[in-house]
Order: structure tokens, then C-alpha cells, then sequence
């Protein structure tokens, strides 16, 4: 590496030493505001103990979320006091990062309040439970270390403790969508094969010699056989309907977790420009790539793939170039933390695809790994026509701007490791992936909406070829669609089978994909709207910091800077930021 590209590198000693001087700072300077804080993450990571170790905390470890009556009891009452505390604060001077915590986390507590009481959550959502179970586990047993003795130790635990909890949903659920039994069910089946055969194998190719290890993998086993069958014939013969949250809830998460000053209407708006631009550049460009349409144009993606020698491979190199030219374009200090391209592990193979194991995973802040890890999927197969179907899957287009940018590299791996080293204590953890979704809300938007703006980036500075430069295109085509799909099916105009159709027919999603899209959708309302508003967010803060600074602007100053804030809402940035610029002095801390 020459000297300018090792400048521009980030230094994590530096900006580890000045994240501890700044929370000391806003500690002397805030202290009832701080220890207010301090109490909100007791409570939050006491009541959401899986969540916790994939955050870092171990002390959790052992312990699965209390969704009984009387859990969750406790944890309203808590939101409730935290609440009142908060109102009775004395005014304080706080900085940046404590005034955005401050509204970041009121807000967290009030959109509780809402879900823990909604069918979304513990009522109709039986894949809240089997998520929480299995997840719990593998967060323990899934990194390479997990051999040590205190691991095994709290994933006996949490095994024993998938008892109770699957008891407590048994006892809850009466009644839920059919989309979401049936994404309960598909988790049941995996857990089977995952606490079964796949654990038996982790335990001989880790050398674990731990009998209560397997004791506890049975009892649990036996639990999902047993909540499986009662999905089967209770829960799964009289489907309720209520897919959508309501256009309040909905305005509520938009408001307390986005920060968006806009309605669901507005945003919907916006989505369907984006939608109609993307579909009249896709028909417009497809004979430019030598296509009859768009849906032709991007089955040539699978052409160019690597051979069965060069897979493994190909992750590595793809994003050793990515990163050489985001340094020769300055796009952004790149911080010296190395990712691993590695198979998946064998033990977690068979039950992966039913389950939320994402290739990348937030690496967790509060126990931070040397390096983060990208499984690789695995392409082996005995029929050669299996295997072509499978290199074909993963194509050279699919490694570049799936795996390597917006995930892996200069996407989500450097975020997450601004993220870090944050000074607002939310945006250190906010989209750290947990058991089904982010740590909370409000660091989405930031989080996915950098990751699709910046393979944007890298197609506007030469990097990628003109076939994966048009499938950008699409990418933008599917992003506007599942906003639309967020706002629709959650105000109600749209069933579950609207949005798989509305996937299928104008997104060109395969019918199995769309319905798993449509799916996740239902069960998360106000996520899939947050890679679109957090992408336009990002691009239109970027031409209004441009615009303000005139020749001085620079593109990875304002990136650093992005990024630097941690995984809060993009709309938050952008009003520190452009209040920043438009100020001559030093911004003065401000009470709440």
C-alpha cells in the first residue's frame, strides 16, 4: 500500500482512545442524562438476552427473552419507568451524540410500548419464538471459538431453556397468518436437523466432549416437535388475517424508529418515481446489452461466473479490487479490518436455507473479532448439472455486488466498524444483526441505505462492467418496490397475495422468492422501506453538503463524516450535518 492510500486507512487505536474520551466527556458534562442512559441498556439487554450476544455482552449468555405474560409485563413496566425518568431529567448541556441518543432511544421505548402488545409480536408471531430459540444457540456455537467451555456451557442453557420458552408460545399463540405459521413451521423442521445430526457433527469436529451438550440438544428437540405439531393442528387450520400493523403503528415507526419527517403516503410516493425511472431505464437500456428486454438482459448475468477452481477464490480477488479503487477514487477511509471468505460451516448446511442466516453478520461490537467473516456458499454437488446451476447462482455479478460491496467490503463491513467506534451508544449497536432483524429500528437506515448507496458508488467510479452496471437498475427497480409493498400492505390495501403478485409482476421475482419477500415484509413493518430511504436520504444530503462547500467539498470527508455518526437515521444525520454547515462557529451543546 503507498503512503497516501496508508493515510487515508483508518487508525482503530486513535479512534478507539477518542470514543473513550468522549463518553467520559458526556458523562462529567451530562451525568443524570448518562446514568438514565446506563438504565435504558440494562433494561433493553436484559429483556433481549439473545440480542446481547450477538451485541458482545456475555454476561446474558445463558438466558433466552421471558415472553410470558409476566416477561413481558416487566419489560412495559420498565419502558414505562425509563419514560417517566426521562421526563423528569434536570436540563442538561448535551453533545451531538447524547441528543440523538436521547431521541433515538424515547423513541425505542415508544414504539415497545406499541409491539410488545401487537400481533406482530408475541400474540400471532410464532416465528418470534422459534427465531429467539435457535438463534439464541447459534450465536453461541456458530464462531470459531465456540469450543470454549463457557460457551457450551450457555448453550446448554439456552437449549434447556427452549422448553419454557416454547411452552410460553404454545400457551400465547391461538391464532396467526399463514405466512407466519408457516415460517415457524420451516424454522421447527430446521431446528430438528440443526440440534440433531448437524450438532453431532459440530461435536466431533470440535472435539466437545460435553454429554450434557447432547442431553439438552434432545430436550429441545423434543420441545420443537412439540410446538410443530401444535402449530399443525391448532394454530395452522384458522389463519387470522391481520397481516398489516395499521396506518398508526405504521406512522409511529416511521416517526419514533426512521426519524422521517414524512407521511407513508409521501414515501410511497417518492417509490413509485423511483419505480417508473428504473423501469423505463431498464427498457430503454436493454438492447444496448444486446437483450430483447430487461428480464433478458439480466439472465446473461449468469454467463460470466467463475470455474469450480476459481470459486473459493473469486470472493478475495473481487474485493481486493474493490477496495484498490475506492482508494485511488478517495471514496472513503477504509478501515484496516480484514474480512474472511469462508464455506459455510457444514454442522449449520442443511438447516441454513430455512433460517435467518445471512452470509454477513454484523461482527459484535462489544466483542470484536479480529477480522469478520462472509460465508461462502457451498457450490460441491455430485450431478455436474447441479453444480453449473450453482456456479451460475453465485455469478461473478452476485460475489461483486452482493457479497463483496454492499456486504463484505465497503458496505456494510466498513459501516460497521464506523459503527464501533461511535459516540452515540445507540449508534454502536442499533444494526447489529440479532435473531431475525437489526438490534432496533433506527439503525436501519443508515446501515442498508450506505450499502445500496455505495454500490452506486463504485458503478459511478468505473467498477463495475456495463451488464452489472444496468443490473444497478434493477437493483433500484426492487429496492422502490418492496417500500411500496411496506406501505401497502401495512395500511391495508394490500393482502399477502397483492404483494407476492406485485413482486412477480412487476419486480420479476421467482414465486417462491416472492412470497418469502412478502412474507418478511408483513412480519417487520417500516423495514423494507429503509434501504430506499436511507439511499435517497444519503444522496440527497450529499448534493446539499456539495452544494454548501463548493470547491472545498470532498467526497470521503463527507463519507468519513456519514459514517462516523454510527447506525442512526439517516434523516438525524443529515440535520447535524447541514445545521454544522451552516454555522461559523463550533456547535454549542444544547439542553433537552
Amino acid at each position: 500500500m503507498g503512503r497516501s492510500a496508508a493515510r487515508r486507512v483508518a487508525s482503530e487505536p486513535r479512534a478507539e482512545s477518542a470514543a473513550r474520551r468522549e463518553v467520559e466527556r458526556e458523562a462529567d458534562a451530562a451525568p443524570a442524562f448518562s446514568a438514565w442512559l446506563d438504565a435504558f441498556f440494562v433494561s433493553y439487554f436484559r429483556h433481549r438476552p439473545v440480542n446481547a450476544t450477538f451485541v458482545g455482552l456475555r454476561e446474558h449468555d445463558g438466558r433466552l427473552p421471558d415472553f410470558s405474560d409476566g416477561g413481558v409485563g416487566d419489560a412495559l413496566a420498565d419502558a414505562d419507568t425509563l419514560l417517566g425518568r426521562l421526563r423528569a431529567l434536570p436540563p442538561e448541556p448535551l453533545t451531538q451524540a447524547q441528543r440523538l441518543d436521547r431521541r433515538l432511544a424515547e423513541g425505542f421505548l415508544r414504539i415497545q410500548r406499541w409491539e410488545y402488545d401487537s400481533p406482530h409480536f408475541r400474540w400471532e408471531n410464532p416465528s418470534l419464538y422459534t427465531g429467539e430459540a435457535i438463534f439464541g444457540v447459534l450465536g453461541l456455537l456458530v464462531p470459531s471459538d465456540a469450543r470454549d467451555g463457557e460457551r457450551v456451557e450457555h448453550a446448554v442453557a439456552r437449549l434447556r431453556a427452549t422448553l419454557r420458552l416454547l411452552a410460553d408460545a404454545q400457551a400465547t399463540v391461538g391464532q396467526a397468518p399463514a405466512g407466519w405459521t408457516e415460517r415457524a413451521r420451516r424454522e421447527c423442521a430446521a431446528a430438528l436437523l440443526l440440534f440433531g445430526d448437524g450438532l453431532d457433527r459440530l461435536i466431533a469436529e470440535r472435539g466437545i466432549a460435553r454429554p450434557e451438550l447432547r442431553a439438552a440438544a434432545d430436550l429441545a428437540m423434543r420441545a420443537f416437535a412439540r410446538f410443530d405439531a401444535y402449530l399443525a393442528a391448532e394454530v395452522a387450520p384458522r389463519p387470522s388475517d391481520r397481516y398489516a400493523c395499521g396506518p398508526e403503528a405504521y406512522a409511529l415507526l416511521l416517526r419514533e424508529g426512521h426519524a422521517l419527517g414524512e407521511t407513508a403516503a409521501q414515501l410511497e410516493a417518492r417509490a413509485l418515481d423511483h419505480m417508473a425511472e428504473a423501469e423505463a431505464s431498464l427498457a430503454a437500456g436493454a438492447g444496448a446489452v444486446g437483450a430483447p428486454d430487461w428480464h433478458a438482459a439480466l439472465a446473461q448475468l449468469a454467463d460470466a461466473h467463475p470455474t469450480i477452481e476459481q470459486f473459493s477464490g473469486r470472493f478475495v480477488e473481487v474485493w481486493a479490487a474493490a477496495r484498490t479503487i475506492a482508494e485511488a477514487h478517495d471514496l472513503l477511509t477504509i478501515p484496516d479490518w480484514p474480512v474472511r471468505f469462508e464455506q459455510q460451516p457444514a454442522w449449520v448446511r442443511p438447516a441454513a436455507p430455512s433460517l435467518y442466516f445471512i452470509p454477513y453478520r454484523s461482527p459484535a461490537p462489544f466483542d470484536r473479532p479480529p477480522h469478520g467473516t462472509s460465508y461462502i456458499p457451498s457450490i460441491e454437488a455430485s450431478d455436474p448439472a447441479e453444480q453449473e446451476r450453482r456456479l451460475r447462482a453465485v455469478n461473478d455479478q452476485v460475489i461483486k455486488q452482493n457479497y463483496v460491496v454492499h456486504h463484505a467490503g465497503i458496505g456494510h463491513h466498513a459501516q460497521n466498524w464506523y459503527a464501533m467506534r461511535a459516540a452515540s451508544r445507540i449508534g454502536q449497536v442499533a444494526a447489529v444483526d440479532c435473531a431475525s432483524r437489526i438490534a432496533m429500528l433506527c439503525g436501519g437506515t443508515l446501515a442498508e441505505g450506505w450499502a445500496s448507496y455505495v454500490t452506486d458508488l463504485m458503478d459511478e467510479v468505473g467498477y463495475l462492467t456495463p451488464l452489472e452496471s444496468y443490473a444497478q437498475r434493477y437493483a433500484r427497480l426492487r429496492m422502490s418496490a418492496r417500500t411500496v409493498v411496506d406501505v401497502r400492505l401495512h395500511d391495508g390495501r394490500f393482502s399477502l397475495e397483492d404483494a407476492t403478485d406485485f413482486y412477480r409482476d412487476r419486480v420479476g421475482m421467482a414465486p417462491a422468492a416472492a412470497r418469502a419477500e412478502a412474507v418478511k415484509n408483513a412480519l417487520f413493518p417500516a423495514t423494507a422501506c429503509m434501504y430506499l430511504a436511507g439511499w435517497d436520504g444519503i444522496r440527497r444530503l450529499g448534493r446539499a453538503v456539495k452544494a454548501s462547500e463548493g470547491s472545498a467539498f470532498s467526497l470521503r470527508r463527507f463519507h468519513d463524516r456519514l459514517l462516523a455518526f454510527g447506525s442512526v437515521p439517516v434523516s438525524l444525520i443529515a440535520a447535524e450535518m447541514l445545521d454544522d454547515a451552516a454555522s461559523t462557529e463550533t456547535p454549542a451543546t444544547a439542553t433537552h
